[in-house]
């Protein structure tokens, strides 16, 4: 975890039914797997009437005091509305993951790291349609969190539930199409949609 307050806050938001809760319950589930202090707190609202679904997840080697994110190390936007509204809460030095498939304008910030990736175009030309938030976990992971391959499976397998587990390869699928992408970095800055053929999930 690449942050020197050994505490890593993150807003994942977007409309309901792109997977927001689930991309925060894989997210919490692996810093449980990495040994961290985890709070996993989910927002229900107005979602189902077009507003936004967000989940706040804290990681963090110390004990957490309050489950509630004010202010973020890292916000992954899902959609436009998501991103107007949680932008100017990033801390500076963040880090702001955006679908550049359904967010068609660069967030209004200077002093953070913006990483775009079209992930919802990209799970449809794959055949993975409706895991776009797969795909952004797996440029988050890849930038803010390494896990092995044996590590996502295993966070996974503990996620998805019983009578779903056929759906594991494909989840995989997805991440991997999120860890290969080119270009998904603080140290330069990104291209707006570079992408290489993703590994084939086992």
């Amino acid at each position: 975890m690449q942050q020197d307050n050994k505490t890593m806050r993150i807003l994942i938001a977007g409309f309901g039914g792109q997977g927001v809760l689930f991309l925060g319950k894989l997210i919490a589930h692996a810093g449980v797997l990495l040994g961290k202090h985890v709070t996993w707190l989910p927002s229900y609202g107005p979602e189902m009437r077009g507003g936004t679904a967000n989940c706040a997840v804290i990681l963090s080697s110390e004990p957490i005091g309050s489950p509630i994110v004010h202010e973020m190390d890292v916000l992954i936007a899902m959609n436009l509305p998501s991103l107007l509204a949680y932008q100017s809460r990033v801390r500076p030095g963040g880090v702001i993951f955006y679908d550049s498939s359904l967010i068609h304008e660069s967030p209004a910030r200077e002093d953070v790291c913006c990483i775009p990736l079209p992930a919802t175009r990209l799970a449809t030309e794959q055949g993975l349609e409706g895991l776009g938030n797969m795909i952004l976990l797996g440029a988050f992971l890849k930038e803010r969190m390494p896990l092995n391959e044996s590590q996502i499976k295993s966070v996974l397998s503990q996620v998805v539930p019983a009578h779903k587990q056929q759906l594991l390869t494909s989840n995989l699928c997805a991440i991997s199409l999120g860890l290969g992408a080119e270009n998904v970095s603080c140290a330069q800055e990104p291209k707006r949609e570079a992408m290489r053929h993703p590994l084939r999930a086992g």
